[in-house]
C-alpha cells in the first residue's frame, strides 16, 4: 500500500448503516481513528437516525435523508469546533445511528401473581403474559440515559428494564380496571391498549422510548380456582344432579362388573357396587317407601306405629313406642337422630317429632362430674 493510499484510507467520505440484524437499537460507525472528509456524505435511511457526538457530547441530529456533510448543516458541531467561517480538513465526531422502527415479539409475563380483589371471588392471584412492541422517539435521551458509548446497544439490554415496568404496571391496571374476573378475556385489548398509552407516557420522558403496542395473551387463574371454576361449570352443563347421579352410579356398576381381578379388586368392586346399588336404589325408590334395610331384616309387625332410625349412615329398626324409649334411655336415640315411618316423605330429626320427642322428655340429663 502507497503512502497515498494510507491517507485516502483515515478520510472517511461516506457514513452509513445497513442494519442486517432486527434486534440492534442503536450502532456507533466504526470511525476508529480516521477522520470525516469534509464533504463527505452521510446517509440516513428510513426508520433511521444519525447522532453526531463530539468529545462525548451530543451535537447534531439527523433524520432520513442524504447530507454533505458541511458548516451549514453541522451548526452545533461547528459552534463546538469553533468553525466560524467553515472548514475545510477533515474531523473527528462520533456518529451513532439509532432504529427508530418498531422492535417486535418483546416477551413479557408475571414471575409472580398478582394479587387482585374480585367482588366474586374475592382476593384472587393471576398470572398474565403477552407480548409488545417498542421504539425510540427521542435518540439523544436513549444515548444519554440508556446506551452512553456501547457500540451496539441491543433489546436484550433493555427487555428485562422494560418487562419489569410492564409487570409493575400489571396489577394496578387490572386492579382499577373494575372488570370482574371472568370477564377479564372479553377485555384484555382494552387493558393492552391502557398499558401502552401508561408505558409511553412513563418510559417516553425518562428514557426516550414509547411502547406502541401492548398485548395480553392471556390472564389465568391459580390451577385449584380453575379446578373449581371447572367443576362449576360442569354442574351447570349436567343440569338434572339428580339423574346425573343415578348415571354415575350405572357407570361404576359397569365398570365393577367388568373388572376380571380378584382378591383386593374384587373387594373394591364388591364394595363400589354395593355403594352404588345404595344409590340407584335410593335415587328410583318412590317417595312414600321407606329406605332400604339389610338383607334379612323381617318386616314390621302388624299393628302399632314402626320407627325407623338413622345415624352416622347406619340404619336401625323398626321399634315401636317401647323400642324407641329403650333406644332413648341407652343414648343411641338423641335429638339429632333421625326417624322416619310409613307415610313421611323423608327422614326428620327426632325432636321435629312429638310421638319420638316424648321418649326424649323422660331421658335423664348426664350426672355431674364428682369433684
Amino acid at each position: 500500500m502507497s503512502l497515498l493510499d494510507r491517507f485516502k484510507d483515515e478520510f472517511i467520505d461516506i457514513v452509513e448503516w445497513t442494519d442486517d440484524s432486527r434486534d440492534t437499537i442503536v450502532w456507533r460507525f466504526p470511525r476508529h481513528d480516521n477522520e470525516i472528509k469534509n464533504g463527505a456524505r452521510l446517509t440516513v435511511r428510513e426508520s433511521q437516525t444519525a447522532v453526531f457526538v463530539n468529545e462525548g457530547q451530543i451535537a447534531d441530529v439527523f433524520g432520513p435523508g442524504m447530507y454533505t456533510l458541511q458548516t451549514a448543516n453541522l451548526p452545533i458541531l461547528s459552534t463546538l469546533k469553533g468553525w466560524r467561517h467553515g472548514f475545510e480538513s477533515p474531523f473527528k465526531a462520533e456518529v451513532y445511528f439509532v432504529s427508530t422502527r418498531q422492535f417486535t415479539d418483546l416477551k413479557w409475563g408475571t414471575k409472580n401473581p398478582v394479587i387482585v380483589r374480585d367482588a366474586e371471588f374475592g382476593a384472587v392471584r393471576l398470572r398474565a403474559f403477552g407480548a409488545f412492541t417498542a421504539r425510540v422517539t427521542d435518540p439523544a435521551l436513549l444515548l444519554r440515559e440508556l446506551v452512553g458509548t456501547d457500540p451496539q446497544f441491543r433489546t436484550d439490554e433493555v427487555h428485562e428494564y422494560l418487562r419489569q415496568n410492564v409487570v409493575s404496571r400489571l396489577g394496578t391496571a387490572l386492579a382499577t380496571a373494575g372488570v370482574p374476573v371472568l370477564d377479564l378475556a372479553a377485555h384484555q385489548g382494552e387493558l393492552g391498549d391502557r398499558l401502552a398509552a401508561t408505558l409511553s407516557g412513563e418510559l417516553g420522558p425518562e428514557l426516550g422510548i414509547s411502547v406502541p403496542r401492548f398485548v395480553i395473551e392471556n390472564i389465568s387463574l391459580p390451577p385449584e380456582v380453575e379446578e373449581k371454576l371447572d367443576k362449576r361449570t360442569s354442574m351447570g352443563i349436567v343440569g338434572d344432579l339428580d339423574r346425573y347421579t343415578k348415571f354415575q352410579a350405572a357407570e361404576a356398576l359397569e365398570a365393577a362388573a367388568e373388572n376380571p381381578g380378584g382378591g383386593a379388586a374384587a373387594v373394591v368392586g364388591m364394595g363400589l357396587g354395593q355403594a352404588t346399588g345404595s344409590i340407584v336404589t335410593g335415587a328410583t325408590a318412590p317417595a312414600a317407601q321407606p329406605a332400604p334395610v339389610r338383607p334379612g331384616t323381617p318386616p314390621p309387625l302388624p299393628g302399632g306405629t314402626q320407627w325407623f332410625l338413622g345415624s352416622n349412615g347406619h340404619q336401625t329398626g323398626p321399634f315401636d313406642d317401647a323400642g324407641l324409649a329403650a333406644q332413648a334411655s341407652s343414648g343411641t336415640l338423641t335429638p339429632g337422630t333421625l326417624v322416619w315411618r310409613d307415610g313421611m316423605p323423608g327422614w326428620v330429626p327426632a325432636s321435629d317429632v312429638p310421638d319420638v320427642a316424648r321418649h326424649l322428655r323422660a331421658t335423664p340429663p348426664p350426672l355431674p362430674e364428682q369433684s
